[in-house]
């Protein structure tokens, strides 16, 4: 397959939008100006497994700007803007296999079809290329000389391969960046869910009880974007610093089982399995609605929830309604899938600005640096860090102070007392 997606006929209507995005990405727009030039990317083949958003055209485009012979697949089935897919294929020449709403199997077929290209870097948003390439091609792992992940969820995943001893090739965790998962975790997933809960259900969440689970970068995005709309937030932890960390931030800190009897909405955003159970629907108020902001849909236990209840339908768009014995009725957002890309647009282009230069850069340090690198997960080098965030300052016209070579030389030396 050259591509697979579901018009061509939205071409137009996907151009429109994507250089709408270009708008708000003044940084990756600078990468790319130069990567026209210097082409660090000649002759390398490239499969990026993402989120297919205008966003993420705007990165498949200056990474092709850099000489990369890029293919584009789904990273989520349901996180696919059909517009803007149609749009790569037939306004910029770049192979894309992704159509929203697409089942498991062609999800799968599509991250073939990618690998087909026979890549040279890989490019994640779960880990899913990595993992099937360790599992069913490993006869391509030879032509691979590196990649990069850009969520918690995959970093997470990578670092199990690492740790025992199976990951073929390096791997820069963009996740781990202080201007990815600072601003794209807290403010990105924080603004998106919320949005992708709106638009899916127009509840209002002034005087509601959140429950949200995790307080890691994205819980505490979504904790305070809802207290901001006037919410009474509710946040479970298992890690007893995070579960400080919110209670000093103001948050009401319970387990779940107790939350379980009190959320109006929980939101679950920890990137493990079964955080909600069968013992928390059956405590659950008629009318409960629940969404997931985690890579992959088990956050939420559907098979559990389905088995309960005693009838399903879909109460509006992206709205499953499961009844329980008694009449109580819960609400499952999106199939349990990323809601704010499932319901909504996913993160604003001014977020993905710094999460795709991350991408954008630490892929052309893999392909200069690929073969003195070792074969594990690697943090993004700190200059390339914090050249975003200037480059991110600079485009927003906001200025800063430098050290005077007094101040320089006092931070640097032990010899001043008091």
């Amino acid at each position: 397959m050259k591509y697979d997606i579901k018009d061509i006929r939205l071409a137009n209507a996907g151009e429109d939008r994507i250089t709408w995005a270009e708008r708000e990405m003044p940084v990756l727009r600078l990468i790319k100006k130069r990567f026209e030039k210097e082409k660090p990317f000649k002759n390398i083949r490239m499969a990026c497994c993402l989120h297919v958003t205008t966003e993420t055209a705007n990165l498949a485009i200056t990474l092709k700007a850099g000489g990369a012979d890029v293919v584009l697949c789904a990273s989520n089935p349901l996180s696919t803007q059909d517009e803007t897919a149609a749009a790569l294929v037939k306004k910029h020449g770049i192979r894309t296999y992704a159509i929203k709403g697409e089942d498991n199997k062609t999800y799968y077929k599509h991250i073939y079809a990618a690998l087909d290209h026979r890549p040279q870097i890989t490019m994640d948003d779960g880990a899913d290329v990595v993992g099937v390439l360790h599992k069913d091609r490993r006869a391509q792992l030879a032509d691979v000389i590196g990649g990069t992940e850009e969520t918690t969820t995959g970093v997470i995943r990578l670092r199990a391969m690492e740790k025992d001893g199976v990951l073929e090739y390096p791997i820069i965790a963009v996740n781990d960046a202080l201007t990815k998962h600072m601003f794209d975790n807290r403010y990105g997933t924080g603004q998106s869910t919320l949005d992708g809960v709106i638009r899916a259900t127009n509840v209002l969440f002034a005087g509601k009880t959140v429950v949200v689970a995790g307080y890691g970068w994205c819980g505490r995005g979504v904790a305070s974007r809802s207290k901001g709309m006037g919410a009474h937030v509710v946040v479970t932890e298992v890690d007893p610093f995070r579960a400080l960390e919110a209670m000093m931030d103001g948050f009401v800190v319970m387990p779940m089982a107790k939350a379980a009897a009190e959320g109006d909405i929980f939101i679950t955003v920890t990137g493990d399995i079964g955080v909600l159970r069968a013992e928390h629907f059956k405590k659950m108020k008629d009318g409960a609605i629940l969404a997931n902001s985690g890579h992959f849909n088990v956050e939420i236990d559907i098979p559990a929830l389905a088995k309960l209840a005693n009838k399903k339908r879909q109460a509006r768009p992206y709205v499953d309604e499961y009844t329980l014995p008694g009449g109580r009725r819960v609400h499952v957002l999106g199939e349990g899938r990323l809601i704010n890309l499932t319901s909504a647009e996913g993160h604003p282009a001014s977020v993905m600005d710094m999460s795709f230069a991350n991408q954008a850069l630490c892929a052309e340090f893999m392909v200069k640096n690929a073969k003195g690198l070792a074969k594990k997960v690697h943090s993004v080098p700190v200059e390339i860090d914090r050249n975003i965030a200037r480059l991110k300052l600079a485009a927003m016209g906001v200025g800063m102070d430098t050290l005077t070579p007094e101040q320089e030389k006092y931070l640097a030396s032990w010899q001043e007392g008091t």
